[in-house]
């Protein structure tokens, strides 16, 4: 049964946790608008539309601090209750210390529960027009300069373009392979191809087509062909933080195309999606370890774990950042470096877990 103490600090742990997170977004905000005035100065753009942005950028940034954020309310309210020695307290009434961690650990599932459904489904929405703001007004004009791209559109479709101007969205020197058993057995190919937006199909300009039919060769020539292809001008355009717009089925679905396609970045995408799975558990971690960091009455007072939770939090952001960045250049495998923070923490957690008084 639940008792008033425990709806009692789960109460405080929630409240605590959104009133972090309030505060922290403030200074992040402040800090954010005061780094990018000049840019939307230049731009010209309307109190209306910066503030349509941060509509969009303060959801994500509290998504992605929630971890952190659960863990310092956790320290906060722990140190609280340590200082006025109401743990003592509960101690010594006979309750274990296993179960005082009950309605600490119940308020970090919520929160985590929360993170999953934010990451997952709500914030990759609002993303969108966060990022398309991004990219058309902060970051510098995109020009897709690389030359002789090879795709893999398919299991046996090969496509090819010497080069792509993503402005007019012209592709030169197009061709398209299909390829069975190291057999080629059609063959597209064109000077030129551009996109028409009315149509959503690609105009092939002197164009050749050829297929294998048993012993029968197919040759055919054109001025001008309109046809649907599996490569769209968006393949080429901005990939900035493309996966922050996107939902984690989304996700999963563009990470299987990237991988037919042979697509070399495909380890971005993959660390993003394992980030998405390990967050909350991240968060529970650091719940528990905020409450053994912080249930021993300290000289330093509150002031001390609080300090103690931002420094370990500090350690916890370097590895993180460490573990990311070693996965996404391709060194490591993403699904196990992006456990590596919580690995490490969650074995620390328990090794000051057996010193606690129980």
């Amino acid at each position: 049964m639940f008792r008033l103490l425990d709806k009692y600090i789960l109460k405080k742990q929630l409240v605590t946790f959104f009133f972090v997170v309030f505060i922290l977004l403030t200074i992040i905000t402040v800090i954010d608008i005061t780094e990018k005035m000049e840019k939307y100065v230049s731009n010209n753009l309307s109190l209306a539309e910066v503030v349509g942005y941060y509509i969009n950028f303060i959801p994500f940034i509290a998504n992605l601090i929630t971890p952190l954020t659960a863990f310092i309310a956790t320290v906060y309210i722990t140190s609280r209750l340590a200082g006025h020695t109401e743990i003592i307290a509960m101690l010594s009434s006979g309750m274990s210390f296993r179960r005082m961690l009950v309605p600490f650990m119940i308020g970090g599932l919520i929160i985590a529960s929360l993170n999953i459904w934010f990451t997952g489904w709500v914030i990759p929405t609002s993303n969108r027009a966060k990022l398309d703001f991004e990219i058309k007004y902060l970051e510098k004009m995109f020009i897709f300069s690389e030359r002789d791209v090879h795709i893999q559109t398919a299991p046996d479709e090969y496509t090819y373009l010497r080069s792509f101007n993503n402005t007019t969205n012209i592709g030169q020197a197009f061709s398209l392979e299909i390829i069975k058993k190291n057999e080629l057995k059609e063959k597209l190919q064109a000077r030129l191809i551009q996109w028409d937006d009315e149509t959503k199909k690609w105009k092939l300009k002197d164009w050749k087509y050829w297929k294998m039919e048993g012993e029968k060769e197919i040759v055919e020539t054109g001025v001008e062909l309109d046809t649907i292809l599996a490569i769209t001008p968006e393949d080429f355009s901005n990939d900035y933080r493309r996966y922050d717009g996107m939902t984690t089925p989304q996700l999963n679905e563009y990470i299987e195309l990237l991988k037919v396609r042979g697509a070399s970045n495909v380890e971005v995408y993959e660390v993003e999606k394992y980030v998405r799975y390990t967050s909350p558990f991240t968060v529970l971690i650091l719940t528990f370890m905020g409450v053994i960091v912080s249930s021993r009455k300290s000289r330093g007072g509150t002031g001390f774990r609080i300090a103690l939770g931002f420094m370990l939090s500090f350690v916890f952001i370097l590895c993180f950042i460490l573990a990311k960045s070693i996965a996404e250049v391709g060194d490591m495998e993403p699904a196990f470096a992006v456990w590596i923070p919580n690995i490490i923490f969650g074995f620390i957690s328990l090794l000051m877990y057996k010193n606690v008084p129980k």
